[in-house]
């Protein structure tokens, strides 16, 4: 079985549309899980911790419709004045400079608002380029002294969130594949799974030009639960 594990602040069902539109449909894989998917039923039921802390206005950053993230839940969009809590779920291409939301975030945090990062990613890929994705953003929130709670890898809510879509096997039976050590491969061997790394993404340029992968990624990962079990250039789906 296949599932696509993504820390889109998006919906499944979003992402699903989106991939198809890449180029994979959805009879090729089982489901999509993404972690504002895990956070749209946290703040749905409101049973567990970060989720049953926060209030009802949210100051949402996102990409897309912000309609569509808050449809059927009792959570309204507000601005960074009268908000109480920050919904970080997104960033468009041209608003991932971090220093445009420096001011912003700084009210946030003088009026204590805790911030629910729905995208731990650190960059993202763009028609530019790399650039900071919502993750970096969370971490500005938390170096000016904010409060930034995650959902999404390498975090387990998402991981175990996989395993019951799965069906619940042992862990141990479950091989993640994707590009970040710091996402993919940590979160992974955090979760008890395996782990593989694909080279040719975001660390392509750090690994780039080293004659033994498996040394370069060793180096690169500096510690055990950095470090994949596998790594190969590229997933080839056939």
């Amino acid at each position: 079985r296949v599932l696509v594990l993504s820390n889109s602040g998006r919906r499944s069902a979003d992402n699903v549309r989106r991939l198809a539109d890449l180029g994979l449909p959805a009879a090729e894989h089982d489901g999509v899980i993404t972690s504002g998917e895990v956070v749209w039923h946290g703040l749905r039921e409101r049973t567990q911790s970060p989720f049953n802390e926060l209030g009802k206005r949210c100051y949402l950053i996102t990409r897309g419709s912000e309609a569509d993230m808050i449809a059927g839940l009792n959570v309204s969009v507000s601005d960074s004045a009268t908000a109480e809590f920050v919904w970080l779920a997104g960033l468009e291409d041209d608003r991932a400079d971090l220093a445009y939301w420096r001011a912003d975030l700084a009210r946030c945090v003088a009026r204590k608002l805790p911030m629910l990062c729905a995208n731990p990613d650190l960059t993202m890929f763009t028609p530019h380029g790399l650039r900071p994705a919502p993750g970096a953003l969370a971490q500005l929130y938390a170096d000016l002294g904010g409060q930034v709670d995650y959902v999404g890898k390498p975090h387990a809510a998402i991981f175990a969130a996989a395993l019951r879509q799965l069906g619940n096997p042992a862990p141990e039976r479950v091989l993640v594949i994707g590009d970040s050590l710091d996402h993919d491969v940590f979160g992974g061997r955090r979760a008890d799974m395996l782990t593989a790394l694909i080279t040719d993404g975001i660390h392509a340029t750090a690994l780039a030009g080293n004659g033994d992968l498996g040394r370069a990624v060793a180096a690169l990962a500096k510690d055990p639960m950095h470090t994949p079990h596998w790594a190969m250039t590229r997933l080839v789906w056939e």
